[in-house]
């Protein structure tokens, strides 16, 4: 199922951390071969997070991975269709988005979810490894392959939660000039 919650974290709390990822700069980390952009969290933070969450959901959450996240006009701009469902060594049941800097972007941007033609809508659970390496390197970027299922709209402070298996990707495929910033949490 997927979430979606306006007015996230109280307007104080969201204020200093959209202002404290303005004021710092985003480093470049490379994963297998695709670079991105982020700044790291804090606990604290993340604890506030996993509150929320676990008051939400009823019941009681654990963060895996957490990290900012910033996408422009030109850094991080393919479309990179993906299910989180391993991340590196970890496996998680579920992500959150939270969408932090303003935007100046025009029409329907956000969160895209997707079905692919011939697997669905998620990546079966018991995919291999090496099989989910494959279609992301061979079908991520490949939008013939993939039918667009909905997109949930950008609006600052709004989070997104969903199961880490569902085929997902920021849309459309850049941010904007003053860049895309979002939390990502990865949890169980």
């Amino acid at each position: 199922m997927i979430n979606v919650v306006d007015n996230f974290l109280e307007e104080e709390i969201y204020e200093s951390v959209y202002k404290h990822l303005s004021e710092n700069e985003f480093v470049r980390v490379e994963v297998g071969d695709k670079p991105f952009w982020v700044q790291y969290t804090n606990e604290e933070f993340d604890s506030l997070v996993l509150d929320k969450l676990s008051e939400i959901d009823g019941v009681k959450r654990e963060s895996l991975l957490a990290f900012f996240r910033v996408a422009t006009e030109d850094l991080d701009t393919d479309w990179r269709i993906h299910a989180d469902s391993k991340v590196g060594d970890i496996r998680p049941e579920r992500a959150l988005v939270l969408y932090i800097s303003e935007s100046t972007k025009e029409g329907l941007h956000g969160t895209a979810f997707w079905k692919h033609k011939e697997v669905g809508y998620e990546m079966p659970l018991d995919t291999s490894d090496e099989e989910a390496n494959r279609f992301l390197l061979e079908e991520a970027n490949i939008l013939d392959n993939w039918d667009l299922h909905s997109v949930v709209g950008y609006r600052p402070n709004r989070a997104v939660m969903y199961p880490s298996n569902y085929f997902h990707s920021k849309y459309p495929n850049t941010g904007w000039k003053e860049g895309r910033m979002v939390y990502v949490m990865f949890y169980r």
